[in-house]
């Protein structure tokens, strides 16, 4: 039997991750641009299931799209001395164009916080104008080091949004509103639980008066940060002179946020659900619900199957395997691989039965149905998916979700952990919202997640590391 050329998750947890994008034909390092990566159909599908599921909601909350350009002045990222140095590692700067040095060099799109501030100086004059609620789907540049598929890489899709208020009670219920729809596609569209917090004053978006985050824990225990939304109180306002005349007349300056999630959600999908046979998807972001493979050895047979095959993909809205050339193995192979989330299999034998055999992807269980009765089954299979693979997930978030009550239980639970081995917790721990306490939990390479909107464990307690009272516990982790 030939080895598999997917590497098992208890083997090495990283390299099975690399398989499984591969061997879906997710995506492929890009090797002619180094830290890039090309997303190949398959996975460009699934980042437009994520497109479509948060634009809806994003148009549904007032927002309209817009496109910025990709080059921004240097100047710009200087005008505000927080984000300039919280981005400059990370920059790609353009000094030559045409055939010449240009007078003030550009930066290639990381974020577009100082651009979008020129602009809402030129739109916005009045209260009337406000708020002022923009989206953007863009790529953008982040010069990487440590380059993994989908999780950070140099180059990358996202959408980032972008919006002006009058007042920062209303900035501030932006913020928590789009928090909630990132929270709201990934637990219900993506099946991946996430908790919703906000970030240590040392973990907050460079520039930004406070962040939020959702945070998902992947199979093999390490957080990924799955979404932010960001406070951006009057920073940018000032940096730029965004004023506007309120309706008492006074000139004021706005206030700011920022939100996004990116092409690193396909990652934590992958990394959430998908098992050592390939992909697996559930099935709200698949692209592809349901395959028939049709089993076949002569043309009389051939003519059989296909007539019914075509019949009954009509009802259920399923595609056809008509390959050529592939045995109905290597057909059920492909599409295991690539995550498809019911497989029917259907021979002569079952047409003059009546009857058709379904499989589900999540679980490998196959279960032989009347034809009369798959538009029902499918429909009812497609839903219990969605329902049980979240709940799986909230299973192995809770299990693996513990406290810890001083500064060296957190550091044994942790200490040892790593993407190639796995084992990672969320460890809940009372610690003070200061940058020493962030540094100190980075010393053994994990880090505050966030802070928990809900607090579902004790309340207040004493600071493992300062040992003075705190209103509840945060978040460690070792994270992606």
């Amino acid at each position: 039997m030939a080895e598999s050329p997917i590497t098992p998750r208890e083997k090495d947890f990283a390299t099975w991750y690399q398989d499984v994008v591969i061997q879906g034909d997710m995506a492929e390092p890009a090797e002619i641009v180094k830290g890039c990566m090309v997303i190949k159909p398959n996975g460009y599908a699934v980042w437009e299931v994520l497109q479509r599921e948060l634009d809806t909601r994003f148009k549904a909350t007032g927002h309209q799209n817009v496109y910025l350009p990709l080059l921004i002045p240097e100047s710009f990222l200087t005008k505000e001395a927080e984000h300039v140095e919280g981005f400059s590692p990370e920059l790609a700067v353009v000094t030559h164009a045409g055939g010449k040095k240009l007078e003030e060099p550009y930066v290639i799109r990381p974020t577009s916080e100082t651009i979008v501030g020129h602009f809402f100086s030129k739109w916005i004059q009045s209260h009337r104008d406000l708020p002022m609620l923009l989206n953007q789907w863009a790529n953008v540049i982040r010069w990487e080091l440590r380059t993994r598929m989908f999780l950070r890489t140099t180059e990358f899709l996202w959408q980032e949004g972008h919006t002006a208020h009058s007042t920062h009670e209303e900035a501030l219920e932006e913020v928590i509103r789009m928090l909630d729809v990132y929270a709201e596609v990934a637990e219900d569209v993506m099946a991946m639980p996430v908790v919703k917090g906000v970030k240590t004053r040392a973990e907050k978006f460079a520039g930004a008066l406070r962040s939020y985050s959702i945070e998902s824990m992947m199979q093999n225990g390490l957080a990924l940060q799955a979404g932010t939304s960001h406070d951006l109180g009057q920073n940018f306002g000032k940096a730029f002179d965004v004023q506007f005349q309120s309706k008492e007349g006074k000139l004021d300056y706005v206030w700011q946020t920022s939100w996004g999630v990116s092409t690193r959600l396909i990652g934590g999908l992958i990394m959430t659900h998908s098992d050592d046979k390939g992909l697996v998807l559930p099935p709200k972001m698949a692209h592809r619900k349901v395959v028939i493979v049709p089993i076949f050895r002569k043309d009389d047979e051939k003519a059989i199957v296909m007539e019914a095959a075509a019949k009954l993909a009509k009802e259920v809205g399923a595609h056809i395997d008509t390959r050529e050339g592939h045995s109905p193995g290597a057909k059920f192979f492909h599409w295991e691989r690539r995550g498809v989330p019911i497989v029917l299999e259907l021979g002569p034998r079952d047409v003059a039965a009546g009857n058709i055999v379904i499989k589900r992807r999540d679980t490998g269980t196959k279960e032989v149905i009347p034809q009369t009765e798959l538009a029902a089954k499918v429909a009812e299979t497609l839903e219990a998916m969605q329902r049980d693979m979240f709940s799986k997930a909230k299973q192995r978030l809770q299990d693996n979700t513990v406290v810890a009550n001083s500064i060296g239980e957190v550091r044994e639970i942790l200490d040892d952990v790593t993407a190639e081995k796995g084992g990672g917790k969320f460890v809940m721990a009372h610690l003070k919202d200061d940058p020493a306490n962030d540094a100190a939990i980075k010393e053994f390479r994990a880090s505050v997640r966030n802070i928990p909107l809900v607090d579902e464990y004790d309340g207040p307690g004493k600071c493992i590391i300062t040992g003075e009272e705190v209103a509840q516990r945060v978040v460690i982790a070792k994270s992606y």
